[in-house]
């Protein structure tokens, strides 16, 4: 029996849930699961289609905090001790008792920023302590052990595990003729799936698109999402007369994501950290990967943990609009993201659930 507790959890979105319903969904195979998730609109359907049961909980999120450690404590005294308890974050775990963790193997994931706090501040205090209640703390990314380390949490637990992805290639065919019906004629297409605030460097790469139309004069960028910097980002396609090059895409379907991801050339999102805000890891850059698309991301963060640079994609500073530029000039020129594509494909299948899974088993059966 495996327990997981976490705050993200399908059907809500997002990199976290992704990783999460990834975890759960891969661990049935070694034994059951058992998910405490906080409660989302439309959940009950959506549990009711699973193969191990989630435990919602509801109410107001100050008070729900304290149920889920309650009813968390209750299933394991009356399930005897499970293999192991998973924890999404610091703060999932952070008002279970000490007696209580000292006699669990509880895995905590870190992901970048929720670790990124000031040395000695209040919420840096509570994190360290939340840490300390763990057997491992597995780290999304060298960069985010690295910085794991800079912020005095214990090195000798920390783990690198990156998140995994399902290999399965099938998209449905009427996601493929919408994918169409979007792109039309246009190629190149280059496509950014993110939230859209400012550390993902997005109006940079308008602007590296303004300067490659030029050149490229079908070209199509696609932006799936949504986000605070969504009417500032309008404004500069506005601004720079790419109302008929650039299509934002805010409620895209997954079915439709992949769809477009599959029908795209190249993948870009050269985040940057903004303050304590940094990208860990950058799941999209894998399902990018697993498509034959090459990504261009950002020097910070735990990119260049799936871009190999050079080879499946490519690294730059997010910062610079001249190397986003230069970026994607290089990965156009003579089609070389076609090879590059390739490269990343193959690349992916080393991240694939199966492994990233058995690593985690390989580390639940250490002695504590």
């Amino acid at each position: 029996m495996f327990v997981i507790t976490t705050r993200n959890f399908p059907p809500d979105v997002g990199g976290m849930q992704f990783l999460m319903f990834g975890i759960a969904k891969n661990l049935v195979r070694h034994g059951p699961v058992q998910v405490f998730a906080d409660d989302f609109k439309n959940s009950n359907d959506f549990d009711n289609s699973l193969d191990f049961a989630v435990k919602r909980i509801k109410g107001i999120k100050f008070l729900a905090k304290y149920r889920k450690v309650s009813q968390i404590q209750n299933f394991v005294s009356s399930k005897n001790n499970p293999r192991a308890i998973i924890s999404d974050h610091w703060k999932s775990i952070e008002k279970l008792p000490l007696n209580f963790c000292n006699k669990q193997k509880i895995l905590c994931l870190i992901h970048g920023k929720e670790i990124n706090h000031p040395i000695g501040s209040p919420i840096h205090t509570r994190m360290i302590s939340s840490l300390n209640k763990s057997f491992k703390i597995i780290a999304n990314s060298n960069f985010t052990k690295n910085l794991a380390i800079e912020k005095k949490i214990a090195s000798n637990k920390i783990e690198v595990i990156n998140p995994g992805i399902d290999l399965n290639h099938s998209i449905h065919e009427s996601d493929l003729k919408n994918a169409k019906k979007i792109i039309k004629n246009n190629s190149p297409i280059i496509v950014t799936i993110a939230r859209l605030e400012p550390r993902k460097s997005i109006d940079k790469v308008l602007l590296s698109i303004k300067n490659l139309k030029s050149k490229y004069e079908s070209l199509k960028y696609i932006i799936l999402g949504d986000g605070d910097e969504y009417k500032n980002l309008n404004k500069i396609v506005s601004n720079l007369k790419l109302n008929d090059t650039v299509d934002f895409i805010q409620d895209a379907s997954q079915g439709l994501k992949n769809a477009i991801l599959k029908s795209s050339n190249i993948f870009v999102m050269p985040s940057i950290q903004q303050g304590r805000s940094v990208e860990g890891f950058g799941i999209v850059f894998l399902e990018a990967a697993k498509y034959g698309v090459p990504s261009i991301g950002g020097i910070k963060g735990g990119a260049a943990d799936i871009i190999k640079n050079g080879e499946t994609g490519l690294l730059c500073d997010g910062e610079q609009q001249s190397e986003i530029y230069n970026a994607l000039l290089k990965m156009l020129d003579c089609d070389k993201y076609i090879e590059m594509g390739k490269s990343a494909e193959i690349y992916s299948k080393e991240f694939s659930w199966e492994n990233q899974i058995k690593k985690i088993i390989n580390l639940i059966n250490e002695r504590k």
